[in-house]
């Protein structure tokens, strides 16, 4: 359990909140870069609580900037875009890439107020689907040299779904390995030739075992955390019944990211985003290290469970996660279908928007929770102390971090400790782009 203020001091992502400054200080996924197809790529944002509005102009070039004009607080998403740039309605101010005014055309001829006039602007840079907004102070730091920013645009696809709750709650599932065999539980297992694009659906590595069953019949992971120069490495062990150890590689990328496997030849870099302090967007880069990626398939196969242009899911507290008491019985432990996202988006709504860590009682299965809350009150403590260059990869060359690895492996239960590097290390060499460590 927590104090209040301890929960307000890791939550809040206000630009006067701690987590919320902390959130700054790295890159953000700001949008999808399909939201800007179409003949007008003008799409709000809410970031952080603040909210903006992203376009790309003629030229192409990307803005990030106030949502609301300086003038009357008009909203720009209903903007021209024309001459370069994002125009009022209202009065006509016009405004670049950078939030400078540039032009006040009801204002007397030869007026230079304009010149005093800058919205709201942050910079952006778009890679492999997704649209970044850096919003701290400063200049904004290196992106590290991950698998999915390094993959070929063929590689990695983007994806994104809303969840009503706290940024923080939607980031702890994720580091969460033993909650796999229970809230993802299936009661019977699927073919796995129809596994693509789906989590824990293939065989296990090195076994003809579906990883669906690995979880079902082996529930209590022994769960090592390490820490890295990135954030965590968690690696699960689940001991089976032959003398083999299943080994899982996952990870935590501070601030808000996770890496992890989905199948043998696919990962799954997801970014937990607070919209504000109640609702957030999960940000997934699925890299794939064999062919390159059906993105037609995986759009539709999410497109399916989700409706635009906001990225709600279909299943939601409205109508129960599609709960049905049958299915319950025999064929998932949820009783609330096969998309496993619907499973966690239950979960961590359920808590309510922002969980209630004062009568929270965690156990020893929850050491990476606890790891990961250690490091982020860490880079609290740190930055009000204007240590910029102890918060993770603050001291370090960002772009010199790569990977992170990311696997499922068998290996024997008393030599396990290589085998997730040497699986890796094979992925890798049999790789068709650049995926060197």
């Amino acid at each position: 359990m927590m104090s209040q203020e301890r929960n307000d001091e890791i939550t809040l992502v206000g630009s006067a909140h701690p987590a919320g400054e902390v959130l700054r200080q790295y890159w953000m996924p700001a949008a999808l870069s399909d939201e800007l197809a179409g003949n007008r790529p003008v799409v709000p944002v809410t970031l952080l609580g603040e909210k903006l509005v992203l376009f790309r102009n003629e030229n192409g070039a990307l803005g990030l900037i106030g949502r609301h004009c300086p003038h009357r607080g008009a909203d720009m998403c209903y903007g021209r875009l024309e001459d370069n740039g994002l125009r009022c309605p209202f009065h006509g101010w016009h405004f670049d890439v950078s939030g400078q005014c540039v032009e006040q055309p009801a204002e007397p001829e030869g007026s230079h107020m304009h010149e005093q006039i800058k919205t709201t602007a942050y910079p952006v840079v778009e890679k492999n689907g997704i649209v970044w907004a850096y919003m701290g102070k400063g200049e904004a730091p290196q992106f590290p040299a991950l698998d999915c920013f390094n993959a070929p645009h063929s590689h990695v696809f983007a994806f994104k779904g809303k969840w009503e709750c706290n940024w923080l709650q939607a980031l702890e599932v994720g580091i969460d390995p033993a909650h796999a065999s229970f809230l993802h539980r299936f009661l019977q297992d699927e073919d796995p030739k129809d596994s693509y694009g789906k989590q824990f659906r293939d065989t296990a590595a090195g076994t003809d075992i579906p990883m669906t069953r690995i979880l079902r019949e082996f529930p209590r992971p022994q769960i090592n955390v390490e820490d890295t120069e990135y954030g965590l490495r968690l690696i699960s062990l689940r001991e089976l019944d032959n003398g083999k150890t299943h080994v899982r590689v996952t990870n935590q990328i501070f601030p808000c990211a996770i890496t992890i496997p989905m199948s043998r030849e696919m990962t799954i870099t997801q970014w937990h985003v607070p919209i504000d302090d109640h609702n957030c967007y999960w940000y997934s880069m699925f890299t794939s290290f064999g062919e390159p990626v059906d993105k037609d398939k995986m759009r539709e196969q999410r497109l399916r469970e989700h409706s635009l242009p906001d990225y709600a899911p279909l299943k939601n507290k409205r109508n129960d996660y599609g709960y049905d008491p049958a299915e319950q019985d025999s064929v998932t432990y949820t009783g609330m279908g096969l998309d496993i996202n619907v499973h966690d988006q239950w979960a961590v709504e359920g808590m309510g928007e922002i969980q209630d860590r004062t009568h929270e009682h965690l156990g020893k299965s929850d050491v990476a929770i606890i790891a990961y809350r250690k490091k982020l009150r860490g880079a609290i403590d740190e930055l009000a102390k204007g240590n910029f260059d102890k918060l993770p990869m603050g001291s370090t060359d960002a772009a010199s971090i790569k990977g992170p690895v990311s696997i499922d492996t068998l290996a024997p239960s008393d030599s396990w400790k290589n085998s997730w590097r040497e699986a890796d290390s094979e992925r890798r060499k049999a790789c068709g782009w650049d995926a060197g460590l």
